[in-house]
């Protein structure tokens, strides 16, 4: 029994569960507040789009940072998921189901029919890598939007309006939509996160570190990058449904390559490779972006795109500058726990140990200072031999 907590504990590491604890407890404070009416009407729309901001992150850096391809179509796939899952929902719900259980059904048919997509996208970037697959995917995208755009059924360039939307206006006791993005959220994290500490995850990481070396040592290249796809595909149109439930109408326009970039500035400043960091940077990005529209409007709209790329500037060059290096280093947040959680241990440590040197006698007394007198001797060089 010992040896089994024993190897509990030694599984359990609190790093890894950290963002979990940080995310529901967030999660916790916000639905009291919105219970409890603290909260203005503008704030949980909010949150539902951190969230689902963050879902895209998360699942365009397991492309992006774990695998190390360049993917500029992940806004399609979204687009992809807002629009079918938007029109089942609308059809389930007309039909006289109920609206949790219609947004359930559509969730999944989004996210299936995003990871079609991001299959027959996965089969190029097996032959294709940089530039040309960045390209690819971004053809895929604006394709998808135009598609959407020009289909009858899903409203055309009107857009779709969403039923969903409007019983939440209607109904003020409907369930609030940041709570099913918060558990799509979770269970993307749970999927990702024990992805990439698994064997498959050290495979993955191996294609993006040496892609002939790990086919060299048995990796089957072409397995991974489709999983790869098909998994970011998937949770883009989680999110995507999501984003439908959210909004009324759906617009093509949303879904343009811009957004695709600015999910990826998300990744970038974030970390590549770094699950929390995309999760900070997606919410802090989300942020900005709100209340620079929401703020800056009239003829002040017009620089709000400027102080949003200043930003930006500003986050990349601190983060890639080799100037600022040493201050990155030094000043982390991981660093700052480190040495807040370990001081004490630190100091009891030093307190309590009984090898010191004003413990344990010595001959010579510690603060004498001790010297050597150096003598410099010449030695004699004879032309037969030498005298030392």
């Amino acid at each position: 029994m010992k040896e089994y907590l024993l190897n509990i504990k030694n599984a359990f590491k609190l790093k890894h569960y950290i963002n979990y604890i940080v995310l529901l407890a967030v999660f916790a404070l916000f639905t009291a507040l919105y219970y409890a009416g603290a909260l203005n009407r503008s704030t949980p729309s909010l949150f539902n789009q951190i969230l689902y901001s963050v879902i895209l992150a998360v699942s365009l850096n397991l492309v992006v940072g774990f695998l190390g391809e360049l993917s500029l179509g992940h806004a399609g796939f979204m687009c992809i998921g807002a629009y079918l899952g938007t029109f089942i929902s609308n059809m389930l719900i007309g039909a006289g189901m109920n609206t949790v259980l219609a947004l359930a059904i559509s969730m999944v048919a989004g996210a299936a029919v995003a990871a079609a997509f991001g299959l027959l996208v996965g089969l190029p970037a097996l032959r294709l890598r940089g530039d040309y697959l960045a390209i690819v995917t971004l053809a895929f995208g604006e394709i998808i939007r135009n598609i959407c755009r020009n289909l009858p059924f899903f409203g055309g360039a009107q857009g779709l309006g969403s039923v969903i939307y409007s019983e939440n206006l209607t109904n003020k006791k409907s369930l609030p939509m940041f709570i099913p993005t918060f558990i799509c959220l979770m269970l993307m994290l749970v999927v990702i996160q024990n992805l990439i500490r698994s064997k498959h995850g050290r495979a993955i990481t191996a294609i993006r570190d040496n892609e002939i070396a790990a086919k060299a040592m048995g990796v089957n290249v072409t397995y991974y990058k489709l999983l790869v796809f098909v998994l970011s595909a998937a949770f883009a149109g989680f999110a995507g449904v999501i984003y439908g439930a959210g909004v009324s109408p759906v617009e093509y326009s949303t879904f343009d390559y811009n957004y695709s970039i600015e999910i990826l500035v998300m990744v970038v400043l974030g970390g590549m490779g770094s699950i929390n960091g995309s999760i900070i940077s997606a919410a802090l990005i989300t942020v900005i972006n709100f209340y620079l529209k929401a703020y800056l409007t009239g003829d002040m709209a017009a620089i709000k795109t400027l102080i949003y790329a200043l930003i930006l500037i500003v986050m990349v060059v601190y983060k890639n500058a080799p100037a600022l290096k040493s201050f990155r280093e030094k000043y982390t947040f991981k660093k700052l726990i480190d040495k807040i959680v370990n001081r004490k241990k630190a100091v009891d440590y030093v307190t309590d140990d009984t090898a010191r040197w004003d413990v344990v006698p010595t001959k010579i007394e510690m603060n004498e200072v001790l010297s050597t007198d150096l003598v410099v001797t010449e030695s004699v060089v004879s032309p037969d031999k030498e005298v030392k």
